[in-house]
This record gives structure tokens, sequence and C-alpha cells, in this order.
């Protein structure tokens, strides 16, 4: 059952006017889309409005990754219009993509008439059945006088608990149905009532154990970002002197030069974040899901005796993978607030004399210097790019990354200090993200500087959207470390396989240069150590209104330390010095 409250309206509008005046209520401001049959009545109606702008891509999943990164970057809704068929089925990856991660998108879909469902009409796909896996929910609407109530919940569902996408689907015809317009001021579903507040009793619980630990350690995931609440987990941490790491997406929740963040944790984490998870006493997880990316084989993870809190809005995630033994769903802003109340209300703290031994065994480990990678001053090292790139570009850029090496070196040597500035695909390890995504982040953040990192198997996935950006005017800094391989694979390939490259060899190569200028955009190669500053300089100072793509020549047997390998657990790690 749907309980609402609307004004209504007088006014009697078609579909496709009641689509748009809905996405304007919600306080839309860009759609990314790509027209076709079953919605040319949607796109009749935006070209007549001006409530917000459509920005057209050159493929559906650019429109979904784009509409993604918006929602990643800005803390609003992305909003994604894709036709019937083939535009519905090639926005699934990106559908799935945000929905691993948890990032609220509203996808619309076209769909034949509702008197051709189920008769194989053209472009016809059940796309509520084909997403049905990868959404946080999906609608079919067969009846127009309940599309703007359809939106109004899809807009709540996406954003509200555990966010998410949400699908529409539309029939053409509805789309050219009429009735009377009226959008919900409110709208409470029944059966979806998401756990916000903690229990009081758990948290007290909790907050007992972390003061009588002696090597406590805080597990920061994704969900304290997506809930806004970094500031409130750094004053958690300031406030109990409590060391932190942070799984892929949690990065940038605490700024990552600050001397009690130990790095990423998992199969690429730092030598210190993984053994800090491993002989901590208690592990605080916030807004993580225990990913087997970051606690590697979980029998080994389980070896260890440690209490473990675990907070997440989503029950679903408590004790999914690993068994925990405070468990506290709520959104863990609120939840941090209250055990910050809590605290106030106490002058108990952790140990100081254990909690410094606890601090030096950390800084026993982090002498390792487990990043360490030999540097060259005949091939550029990718490292010695993005430390270039931190010190260039600031520490206030906005960093979209692909998927693969470079995305594991941008975790590792790039220092994020606020939330919403690291737009990558953790969950689903999309290739063909960081160009969409680049476009998505800067269509929210015009006054920022946006940078894709990139390789060159991931931007020949999307790089037709340099066609979206010269159109749109953004002007990203596209970092393509060119290793001439699927990096990750042939590392893979090369630990696993003997040696035996096979297909991971990307050759030939398009000559990007003359590619980026094909699409309107300054093209750079680099291919010695001695001209990487200047290029990036020139990128951000020369340049610095302009798409500057810069195809770096990158050392092709660089790999990714530490690793830890499938079926190993974290204490298993294989450093760089280690490899053979």
């Amino acid at each position: 059952m749907v309980q609402t409250s609307a004004v209504k309206s007088a006014e009697i509008l078609n579909g496709s006017e009641i689509l748009v005046r809905s996405l304007a209520e919600e306080g839309v401001e860009f759609v990314f889309g790509y027209p076709g049959g079953s919605v040319l009545n949607i796109f009749d109606a935006i070209y007549k409005q001006d409530k917000f702008k459509h920005i057209l891509v050159r493929h559906e999943q650019g429109a979904v990754h784009a509409a993604d990164a918006y929602s990643r970057s800005s803390n609003k809704v992305g909003v994604a219009l894709v036709t019937s068929g083939p535009g519905a089925t090639n926005a699934v990856t990106g559908i799935a993509t945000a929905y691993s991660d948890s990032i609220p998108i509203v996808v619309f879909t076209g769909q034949v008439n509702t008197g051709a469902i189920g008769q194989d009409a053209f472009q016809e796909v059940d796309i509520v059945g084909i997403t049905r896996p990868c959404v946080k929910h999906n609608f079919l609407v067969k009846d127009v006088r309940e599309l703007a109530k359809t939106i109004k919940k899809a807009f709540y569902i996406a954003k509200t608990g555990r966010p998410g996408p949400v699908l529409i689907d539309i029939p053409k015809d509805v789309t050219a149905a009429k009735c009377e317009f009226e959008y919900p001021k409110e709208i409470e579903l029944r059966s979806y009532k998401p756990v916000l507040k903690g229990h009081h009793g758990q948290i007290r619980k909790a907050l007992k154990l972390i003061l009588g630990a002696s090597r406590p350690l805080i597990h920061i995931g994704g969900g304290v970002v997506s809930a806004n609440a970094s500031e409130l987990l750094q004053r958690f941490a300031y406030e109990l002197g409590v060391p932190a790491n942070s799984t892929l997406m949690g990065l940038g929740a605490m700024p990552s030069d600050d001397k009690k963040f130990l790095g990423m944790v998992g199969m690429h984490g730092t030598y210190e974040a993984n053994m800090a998870m491993q002989e901590c006493d208690v592990l605080v997880a916030i807004g993580a899901r225990f990913d087997d990316r970051v606690v590697g084989l979980p029998s080994n993870f389980a070896q260890e005796g440690r209490k473990i809190i675990h907070i997440d809005v989503d029950p679903s995630t408590i004790s999914k993978r690993v068994k925990v033994d405070v468990p506290i769903v709520g959104d863990v802003k609120v939840v941090l607030a209250d055990l910050l109340a809590l605290l106030d209300e106490t002058k108990e703290r952790p140990d100081a004399e254990k909690m410094a031994a606890w601090q030096n065994k950390i800084n026993s480990w982090r002498a390792k210097d487990c990043l360490h990678y030999e540097k060259s001053n005949k091939v550029i090292k990718p490292q010695f790019v993005l430390e270039k790139l931190q010190e260039i570009g600031g520490d206030d850029m906005i960093v979209a990354s692909d998927v693969g090496q470079h995305q594991m070196w941008c975790a590792q040597f790039l220092k994020f200090k606020k939330p919403r500035h690291w737009i990558t695909s953790g969950g689903l390890g999309t290739m063909g993200v960081g160009l969409p995504y680049a476009i998505g982040a800067s269509v929210a953040n015009p006054d920022k500087t946006v940078v894709c990192v990139t390789g060159d198997g991931s931007i020949q996935m999307n790089i037709q959207e340099l066609a979206t950006a010269k159109g749109l005017g953004v002007a990203p800094k596209i970092i393509l470390l060119n290793n001439q391989y699927l990096g990750m694979v042939r590392q893979w390939q090369e630990l696993e396989y003997g040696g035996r490259y096979s297909q991971s060899h990307m050759v030939p190569t398009p000559n990007f240069e003359v590619l980026a200028k094909a699409y309107g955009h300054v093209g750079i190669v680099v291919d010695k150590p001695e001209d990487v500053e200047k290029a990036l300089k020139d990128a951000f100072g020369k340049y610095k209104d302009q798409l500057v793509f810069i195809d770096f020549h990158v050392d092709p047997t660089e790999d990714v330390w530490p690793m830890v390998k499938a079926g190993r657990g974290l204490t298993e790690m294989i450093l760089g010095s280690e490899k053979i």
C-alpha cells in the first residue's frame, strides 16, 4: 500500500509531459540520454521545457555511467533516459555498476506499446526481467495515471536506506496517453521502511568494547561517503585516537595523508592496513561489506580472534561473509552521531599506553615501505606519473578512474583528502567507466578540475564519449597509462599462468594523440620520463580550459604490489621484492 499527499492540478498532460514535470518537481538538473523510437514523445517534451538540461551521450552505457558519476560526486540522484530494446540492454552494465556500489540513480527506459508487450515486437525486451537482479527496484508503468506516483516512489527508493538504481520502463502509448497531473509531495511505502536509528543497547555495547580495546581499528567503507558521514567519522577516530583503514570505495572519507590512516586494505592494500586488519582486537566496520577482495579467504580472516562491530544500513550485509559480534543496523551517520553523544558523556578513553604500543606495531609494518618501486630514467613508471599528477593537480581535483592496474595505483599513490573526490567502479569492476565518469563529475562540479586515469584497454570501451565532452565543453584531463596490455590480466598471467599472455597484448593500438585531435581535443604523447612533468603542467596550465588527452607510454612489465593472490589470506601478501 502506498500513502501519498499531493497537490492536485487542473492540468491535463500526456505521459511525456508528466515525466518532464515530475523530474522538475524532483529538482533534476541534468538527464543523460540517447533517443530512439519508443521515447520520441519524451524527447519532444524535453525539447519544449527549460527546467533541466538533457545531455546527449554517444552510447547508452555512457549515459548511465555519467549519471552514476554525477550522483557520486554531487550527492544527488542521477538520471538517465534510453530507448527500448538495445538501448535498454546497452544500459544494463551501467545499472549493474551502480547497483554494486550502492549509487542512487533513476533510469527511464522506453518500451513498446502495451498491447505489443509479449508479442516479440520490434525492439522489445523484458528489461524489467533482465534488470531484476541488479536494481534496487524496478517498475513497468502500464497506466499513465500511475506515472507521476511511480516516479516519486523511484526517487524515494533510490536515495533512502542503502541507495541504489531504480528503473522505470514506460511503454510508448503511456507517454502519449493523457490524465490530470498531480505530483505527490510526500510518499510512504508500507512495505519499505529502512531502519535509520541504531539500537541504543548495541551502540552502548560497541562503545564499551572500543574503550576497552588494546588494538582497535576502524574499517571505513563506501557507506561512510554515501551517508555524508566523513566529518563524524573523523571526529570519532580523532577523539578515540584509533587508526583506520579503508576499502577502495571508502577512500577520501579520512584524509589519506593523516598519520592514523593506514591506506587501502585488501588484495592490493598496504602491508600495514592488511596486518592491522588481522591483528586488531576490536574491529569497527562502518558502511563496509567485507567484500572478498577486502578480507581474502574468509577462513584465514577468521583465524585471528577479534571482536567485530559492524554498522550498516542494510541488514543483509551483516554476517554475510564474516561473522560479527555486535551488529548495528542503521544509517552510519545517525549511528556515529549517537556513538559520539555517548562518548561525550564519559571521560573514559582507550588505555594510552596500550594505544602507543599498538601505534608502534603499526609503525613497524609501515617501515616496510610496501609501495616502493624502482625508479627509472629510461622508462616511464606509472607510479611516477601519478606522483607527479598529485603534485601538479593538487588536493582538490576529482579523480575518475577506469578499472585495472591504473585503478590500484591511483588508490595507492594518490592522496584523497575529501569524500566524493574519488570516482571508480568497485564492486563490479567495470572497464570503460572512466571517461563517462569524468564527464558526469565535470557536469556536477563545473568549478573543479576533473581527471580521468585510464588504461589503453579501458579507454577504448567508451572512447566515443570524447564527442560528448566536446559538445558539452567540459575539460577533464585524460591520463592514459598506456602499457599496450590488459595490465591486470597480464599480471595474473605472469603469476598464475607461467607468463602465457593469452590475448592480453593490446596491439595494435590507435594513435591516441591523433584520435583525441580528431574529436577536437588536445592530444599529447609522452614516452620519456623527463617529459612527464611538462606534459602535466601544460594540461593544467597552458590548456586549462580544454580536454587534454595525454598518452603516457609506461613500462609494460610493471606490476601492482603488494598483492594477495586469490584464495589466500591477508597475511599472505606478496610484496614487490618477493614476487619471484
